[in-house]
């Protein structure tokens, strides 16, 4: 049986950044159920970083991950994690309300946010359909990212700093021994004080195995493709690779260049169980059907479909602190479509609530509570 430190079940991106920060306070493992790390949540997904998506506490944690994506740590990864892409916040007439509120809560944290009329709106994205558009929200600061160098950052740290991966290792047993979480596993048995839960989709079953008490997480999938754009004109496809992403205000699809083509969501939130996910034609339907509606051009064939796996509690907030009845079981959970966007702050945190300490200065400075973030929360009436 090895021993550590800190055992961390769940090689996605939030198990990694929790694992590169608590290797500075200790001995690491990480145990991954899959051969490759991220392969259901952190490698399907469309990462974009923007300080205005989100719950207020989402958006604070996403603002004190800014610095880190900007200036990462010496060798953290050899290309710039975060390049420019802008977000255009889109809505009809009948949405004025919606884009009003928007932007109002993506001032409080985020100056450069603009509202834009249907004419500012249509310069920034000649694309959409001046019939369908009557203003906007800017978002211009809103970055790509680079989900593989942010992922593949945090593991290379972790090894740098005495910790360790281990790939297909699904846990097979769990139970709490003399002061330490045991799991059980194919790859060999591993013990700790401390058991962070970062399982994503399959949090809530490892609770189980524990015996520990469920926090209410929903997996959810979430539809996305890639096509080339139809234009009645070619010409007007010319510039496809410098388009901001443009997402519906009340989030019904959403759309940004990738790799030469176009990324497409109906932005769908399916409950499932935790499973690889896979896409459903419905939903592809469904997102070529509004967005079409939206623009100038149409989709003819399909590159490539998938699905990936986006876990919620219910206030769709992260969930990071011990559990209040469990000694050394530290959740790490609820990402949902903010996982990436947030990792460098979540990661500190975690970091900083696992070993006893409070939250990092910079997340404090921006209004977020332990308790905003304690599984209690979800548990009382």
């Amino acid at each position: 049986m090895e021993r550590v430190d800190f055992l961390i079940v769940g090689g996605g991106m939030a198990g990694a950044s929790a694992a590169y920060e608590l290797a500075a306070h200790g001995s690491v493992v990480v145990l991954e159920r899959e051969s490759q790390p991220g392969y259901h949540s952190t490698g399907r997904s469309a990462a974009l970083y923007t300080q205005t998506y989100g719950h207020p506490v989402v958006r604070a944690l996403t603002v004190a991950s800014w610095d880190f994506y900007t200036n990462p740590p010496d060798g953290f990864s050899e290309h710039p994690l975060l390049t420019p892409r802008g977000v255009l916040l889109i809505g009809r007439a009948d949405q004025t309300a919606a884009l009003d509120r928007d932007f109002a809560e993506g001032r409080r944290l985020t100056p450069s946010v603009e509202r834009l009329d249907r004419a500012q709106a249509l310069a920034r994205a000649p694309f959409l359909k001046t019939e369908y558009v009557d203003g906007a929200v800017w978002e211009p600061e809103a970055m790509d990212m680079d989900v593989h160098a942010i992922h593949t950052g945090y593991l290379r740290g972790l090894k740098a700093r005495g910790g360790r991966l281990v790939t297909d290792a699904g846990v097979e047993a769990l139970e709490r021994r003399d002061g330490l979480w045991v799991a059980t596993t194919p790859a060999g048995t591993f013990a700790a004080p401390v058991l962070v839960n970062a399982a994503g989709g399959w949090a809530d079953v490892l609770a189980g195995m524990a015996g520990v008490r469920p926090i209410g997480l929903v997996p959810k999938r979430r539809t996305a493709i890639t096509f080339d754009p139809v234009f009645a004109d070619p010409a007007d496809a010319a510039g496809l690779a410098g388009w901001p992403m443009v997402i519906d205000v009340d989030e019904q699809f959403y759309m940004k260049p990738e790799s030469g083509r176009l990324l497409l969501s109906p932005a769908d939130e399916t409950p499932v169980e935790p499973c690889d996910v896979q896409p459903e034609e419905l939903d592809i339907a469904v997102a070529i059907d509004r967005m079409e509606q939206a623009v100038q051009f149409s989709v003819r064939r399909i590159a490539h479909k998938w699905a990936g796996l986006r876990s919620f509690v219910a206030d769709k907030v992260m969930v990071a602190g011990y559990d209040e009845s469990a000694e050394g079981f530290f959740w790490l959970a609820g990402q949902g479509g903010y996982g990436i966007q947030t990792a460098p702050a979540m990661g500190r945190t975690a970091a900083a609530l696992a070993t006893g300490g409070g939250l990092p200065a910079e997340v404090a400075a921006l209004g977020v509570r332990a308790e905003d973030l304690a599984p209690a929360r979800l548990r009382r009436p």
